[in-house]
């Protein structure tokens, strides 16, 4: 049976290395002996999120706006991105001299719309999804004479993000096992091409989020639903790219559906263990190793954090949302006889103890509260799950008879 002919191959990666040297950042590839204690692999992270617009989509931008003929410089170019294309394209296009439009999803995070017109292009904000956001760049293409620089399918983007494999395996030749977000597919085809060229038992593993499947529908004939609100807005995409999908089904091992509290997880390990910012779509790839730690387990795996443009209200809610799973924020309700005094010597017994608090609301007009009753809501912050149990503990013992409030209310049992 005849080999699929592939869109591109490694002297075309090779061809891009040389375009782009000296012109983005070669990041680095280093251990996360943290991270490894978490999943039980020995892990490495390729930094691309350290990229001056904070994302691998630079090395694809760069290559294609590279390849424009004079004629198609001085018109522009347009394309369509949910957040990190638009900016690689927009700061690189201003370098090169290069009129640039971007159509953007109307749900595309701030900052990102922010800094892609900081970066000079003009931002258009039309469509619910990025396939919405495509018919309006390409309307706009027609009208205007523009280039299309796709985010994923074009051969020369491929190829440019394939150069981040040749950084990895020459600083870490030994890698096992390579994992890789995939939104269209650019990343992990140009990566894949790569890697596996110069390593052929690699393994390539994909990510894709539980809500966007769309790789893994492609792939295997299957139809998952499609959609919905993602952390990982970089990577929700509905449709697989036509000349990446050919490359991933030759070439991946594995795509992991990865759920949104895993991805969360991932987001705040990467903030608090090595203290470098992921976005969702950039923490993928530990999302996939802590949902699925097995395949892993030994092995010397490079994980490409590929973003790191997050909301910084989003990185901090998802930081205190990690708190609550790890019980190390918790809500909890006294039910009391009024009398004077009670809120103190609550707050007492829990300085006492070690909690820090964070909120308290006292309340006498619930009626599932006696008429000589009252209710004290408690927030705290302590140092560990255990800890918060010897605390909850100490006041059922105390006779106060804590009752858990989580997320829709009380808890049917006390702690």
């Amino acid at each position: 049976m005849t080999e699929p002919t592939l869109a591109i191959d490694l002297a075309d990666i090779r061809r891009a290395a040389s375009a782009l040297a000296g012109q983005v950042l070669a990041t680095p590839i280093l251990p996360a002996p943290r991270l490894s204690a978490l999943t039980g692999a020995s892990v490495f992270v390729k930094h691309v999120n350290m990229q001056a617009t904070g994302s691998f989509k630079e090395r694809g931008a760069l290559n294609r706006l590279q390849a424009l003929d004079a004629g198609e410089r001085s018109r522009g170019v347009v394309a369509m991105s949910a957040g990190n294309h638009a900016q690689a394209v927009a700061y690189h296009a201003r370098r090169l001299g290069i009129p640039a439009t971007i159509v953007m999803p109307q749900g595309t995070p701030l900052v990102k719309a922010e800094n892609t017109r900081g970066h000079g292009a003009e931002v258009v904000l039309e469509g619910a999804t990025l396939a919405d956001s495509e018919l309006v760049a390409r309307r706009l293409a027609a009208e205007r004479g523009l280039t299309l620089v796709h985010p994923y399918d074009d051969a020369l983007v491929m190829a440019g993000q394939g150069t981040i494999a040749l950084e990895m395996l020459a600083a870490e030749p030994d890698l096992d096992d390579i994992v890789v977000p995939i939104g269209g597919g650019g990343l992990i085809s140009g990566i894949a091409v790569a890697a596996k060229a110069l390593r052929p038992e690699i393994r390539i593993i994909g990510v894709e989020a539980a809500l966007y499947p769309s790789c893994a529908n492609a792939l295997g004939g299957g139809d998952a639903p499609i959609g919905g609100a993602t952390i990982a807005e970089g990577i929700a995409v509905k449709n697989v790219g036509r000349l990446t999908l050919p490359i991933i089904r030759a070439l991946v091992s594995e795509i992991v559906l990865v759920e949104e509290p895993v991805i969360e997880r991932a987001v705040n390990a990467y903030a608090t263990l090595c203290r470098t910012m992921a976005e969702g779509a950039g923490a993928a790839g530990l999302a996939a190793m802590l949902a699925r730690p097995e395949i892993f387990r030994g092995r010397r795996v490079g994980l490409v954090l590929c973003g790191g443009n997050i909301d910084a209200r989003l990185l901090a809610s998802v930081m205190v949302r990690e708190l609550e799973r790890e019980d190390r924020i918790t809500s909890f309700r006294i039910t009391s006889p009024d009398r004077p005094g009670l809120l103190g010597e609550i707050a007492t017994r829990l300085g006492a103890l070690g909690a820090n608090i964070l909120e308290v609301s006292h309340g006498r007009l619930f009626l599932d509260v006696p008429a000589k009753g009252v209710s004290v809501d408690v927030t705290i912050e302590t140092r560990s799950r255990q800890h918060t149990a010897a605390i909850l503990d100490a006041l059922a013992a105390q006779g106060l008879d804590p009752r858990r409030i989580g997320p829709v209310g009380l808890s049917e049992t006390n702690f």
